[in-house]
């Protein structure tokens, strides 16, 4: 993946009116028939708190910046059109990022069952290069593991968080991350040829 700054959601904002977010962006200022006023401080709101956490845990599973963008949008509008209750702010990430797991999740199904050939803007590396092969290797994991990584290694997580956002069992995640850990070790073992 790209280094962090990569995926900030200012930067994305900051773009011209025809950029990736402009949908949003309209829909945040109360353009073009959005939503109602009353709504858009809370979008903004949930945006600038929790827009880099979905776009990062997107790139962890679709590996294509644009399709994350994407499910970024469409997660922000689906709050800002149901503009759920929230106990708290935890609650309210924990929505947003099982919203943005679901869509991420739909999409790989319909590519899976509409196969056409994959945009190259494959992500590369973060800040250190050093870690670069690591990354790599994470994007080369199946899908079911790459958002189970991501949640407990770079969101912080924990396993019985995890298993809530994204519905299963406990040991279930545990199973995920021993399995990803494990094909994680052959891959870069394959790359760098590392004894244990």
């Amino acid at each position: 993946m790209e280094g962090k700054g990569e995926h900030s959601v200012e930067q994305l904002l900051r773009r011209g009116p025809s950029g990736p977010l402009a949908r949003l962006r309209a829909l945040l200022a109360g353009e073009g028939g959005a939503e109602p006023a009353c709504l858009q401080p809370d979008g903004a709101r949930a945006l600038r708190r929790h827009g880099d956490a979905v776009l990062r845990l997107a790139c962890a599973y679709l590996h294509q910046r644009a399709e994350a963008e994407d499910v970024l949008q469409d997660a922000l509008l689906q709050y800002l059109q149901k503009a759920p209750a929230f106990a708290d702010e935890a609650h309210e990430r924990a929505w947003l990022l099982r919203v943005a797991a679901n869509l991420c999740k739909n999409r790989l199904s319909y590519w899976r069952r509409h196969p056409q050939e994959e945009l190259s803007e494959l992500l590369h590396g973060r800040e250190e290069p050093q870690l670069a092969a690591v990354w790599d290797a994470v994007g080369a994991l199946p899908a079911r593991y790459r958002g189970v990584v991501h949640l407990y290694y770079y969101e912080g997580y924990s396993t019985v968080e995890i298993a809530r956002l994204l519905g299963k069992k406990e040991a279930t995640i545990r199973s995920l991350l021993t399995r990803a850990r494990a094909r994680l070790r052959e891959l870069l073992k394959e790359g760098y040829d590392f004894e244990e």
